[in-house]
């Protein structure tokens, strides 16, 4: 039976690794998750085919837990996916630490090895645990989106840290280990929540990238725990790829990682919008306006924010782009990696919406090319395409590469306000010669464009 176990986790392992190769293109993401979800079937199957096993808990933890995620996923909305992406980092956290502390109850007596294991995966699972919730709060705006900074916090955090080094060896070596384990579980909900506080809404992608790499780390530790093979190669594959997905976010945004978690981004301190923002002229365009525009132009380039995702706007702007294009226009979808509040958030509203893959291009393919755009439409972006970046150098967002929109003959900015975004920063942008803005909520707006052109 071991043997057989042992044979289906190898299997389990090398159809999660395919899934994950398909994953990296459209074309074979949806087979890639499926292979991958095939693997985790075979995984469980052959766990629950150990001896021994007691299933009067596992049957009412899949009840009670399938119920929940089931309900969840399928109340949720596309502009909340972020947040339960958070939370479900959150909960691979906790179940680490939960199967690290109760494998200590079970053999309090383990070698040094199995003991600095399960000291791991309480450390790394608390920390994803407490992180994640309070990234959820702040995408959620259950509490400010902006950093939290005090006098200090860098000392604070780092003798968290090596007070919590210095447990995971009195665990690993002491007799009578298990005060040090609580107050481990206590320290490292503490540093989860130190460590995201000071970070801004404009890193919400880099912090979701990490905190589904930590979450990844933690079940591999638990896997170490547990001495489960399967579990320790899934652990190392989630935490490797978030690892690789926080390395592209921060090169999206010119930025060491360590920048990121100490910087304190979006902090009014830190804002150019702290001395009165950018001053101009903003030119409002009306729908009948922006049709003309648009009627006319010959190529066009969307650029997806946030805003959209609010206003469930993608399906009207697949709309608008087919009648675009059959009206002789070239139409592309430019997407920068850190729009939206999670990594690929635009990439899953526009593929809702049966965008063609092949018209998704990113900041490297449209800039060169932008000055010859007759039209840009920006769909509440902000920091992805403020040319602060480029211009300010006492911007927070200086350096930053950004879709050049204002090199654009015409840009239309759809958005509700002036009003900067989640990370705070004013964008000169709508105040450009060349720019016009689209007031009101994204989805009427561009309802109102479609009808123009059906009726025309």
């Amino acid at each position: 039976m071991n043997a057989l176990i042992n044979i289906s986790y190898i299997v389990a392992s090398i159809l999660f690794i395919f899934g994950l190769k398909m994953l990296s293109s459209a074309d074979t993401a949806r087979r890639g998750n499926m292979v991958s979800a095939l693997g985790m079937l075979i995984a469980i199957v052959a766990t629950l085919l150990n001896e021994g096993m007691s299933y009067h808990w596992i049957i009412i933890g899949l009840i009670v837990g399938g119920t929940i995620g089931a309900t969840a996923a399928k109340m949720v909305k596309m502009t909340a996916m972020p947040e339960m992406v958070a939370l479900f980092n959150g909960f691979g956290g906790i179940a680490s630490l939960l199967v690290g502390w109760s494998e200590f109850h079970a053999h309090p007596q383990s070698p040094a090895f199995t003991m600095v294991a399960v000291s791991l995966a309480v450390l790394i699972g608390g920390i994803t645990f407490s992180g994640s919730l309070i990234a959820y709060a702040k995408l959620a705006e259950k509490i400010d989106g902006k950093p939290l900074l005090f006098s200090g916090q860098q000392v604070v955090n780092g003798a968290l840290v090596i007070m919590a080094v210095l447990l995971v060896i009195v665990f690993a070596t002491s007799a009578n280990a298990y005060p040090a384990l609580v107050l481990l579980i206590i320290l490292a909900l503490a540093l989860g929540v130190l460590a995201v506080i000071p970070i801004g809404g404009a890193d919400m992608p880099v912090v979701i990238a990490l905190l589904n790499s930590y979450s990844g780390l933690a079940a591999c530790a638990a896997g170490f725990v547990i001495l489960n093979n399967v579990l320790i190669v899934a652990g190392a594959l989630v935490g490797a790829s978030g690892l690789i997905l926080t390395t592209i976010m921060c090169k999206a945004m010119n930025r060491s990682l360590a920048n990121v978690l100490f910087s304190g981004f979006g902090s009014a301190t830190s804002s150019s919008a702290a001395g009165g923002g950018y001053q101009g002229e903003a030119k409002p365009i009306t729908a009948d306006d922006a049709y003309y525009i648009l009627e006319a132009a010959r190529s066009v380039i969307f650029v997806p924010g946030y805003g959209m995702a609010v206003a469930q706007a993608q399906h009207v702007v697949k709309e608008l782009g087919d009648l675009l294009e059959n009206n002789g226009a070239e139409v592309k979808y430019a997407i920068h990696p850190v729009a939206g509040r999670m990594p690929g958030h635009m990439n899953v509203l526009l593929a809702e919406a049966n965008v063609p893959y092949e018209q998704l291009v990113v900041p490297e393919d449209v800039n060169p090319v932008m000055s010859t755009v007759d039209v840009a439409i920006v769909i509440g972006a902000n920091d992805v395409v403020n040319p602060a970046a480029r211009e300010d150098e006492n911007s927070p967002l200086w350096g930053m590469p950004i879709i050049n929109v204002d090199h654009a003959r015409t840009c239309i900015v759809c958005k509700r306000s002036l009003n900067p975004g989640f990370a705070g920063v004013d964008n000169p942008l709508f105040f450009k010669e060349n720019t016009r803005m689209l007031f009101g909520d994204a989805k009427k707006s561009f309802q109102g464009l479609v009808s123009q052109f059906k009726e025309s």
